[in-house]
């Protein structure tokens, strides 16, 4: 049996990203989970108790999260519940975490657009990949030329920075680092 919890809910801060100091990504961003009922005398729906969460996620989870996660978008969040208490000047403090394994958009209020993501990391815009000298007799260990209408850290045509990777099928795409969608055609 796995100890998993899920929860609905509203994103209530903006992402933040950083790095374990053993060099894991991660992130991280606040949900608050109100409950309703229908209140039968006035007919209407009524707010309840909101839970507070914080919702981490790990590794390739850390980068979807920053690159589709947004405050105000209703969430599903999947994940371990963690329950820490502490004292500081004499008060008692309660913080609950969620290690997510899951996190996704709330279809219920709106649609999404899924782009799988790949597993391999970045391409580097400097330093192309080489081909090693027993795969290609004959060709000399010479770097690729670089692309010669855009500069590193420069905006893509459309104004947006953007970084290339190689998605699922072994081809080179352009990422939008302005909002985290793959380019429709290769580069």
């Amino acid at each position: 049996m796995k100890d998993l919890i899920t929860i609905r809910g509203f994103v209530a801060t903006e992402v933040t990203s950083s790095t374990t100091t053993g060099g894991t990504a991660t992130a991280s961003f606040r949900v608050g989970v109100t409950s309703r009922r229908f209140d039968e005398p006035t007919k209407s729906w009524v707010d309840g108790h909101t839970n507070w969460f914080t919702v981490k996620g790990y590794r390739q989870l850390a980068g979807t999260i920053g690159c589709s996660i947004r405050k105000g978008q209703p969430v599903i969040v999947v994940g371990r519940l963690k329950l820490s208490t502490w004292e500081k000047d004499g008060r008692v403090y309660h913080s609950t975490i969620i290690d997510a394994v899951g996190v996704g958009h709330d279809l219920t209020f709106g649609s999404a657009n899924f782009t799988r993501t790949s597993s391999k990391p970045v391409l580097s815009l400097v330093e192309p990949p080489r081909v090693p000298d027993n795969e290609h007799p004959g060709v000399m260990d010479e770097p690729m030329d670089e692309p010669e209408d855009h500069e590193e850290g420069q905006p893509d045509d459309d104004g947006h920075p953007s970084v290339v990777i190689e998605d699922s099928d072994g081809g080179i795409v352009s990422l939008d680092l302005e909002t985290g969608e793959l380019a429709e055609s290769g580069v």
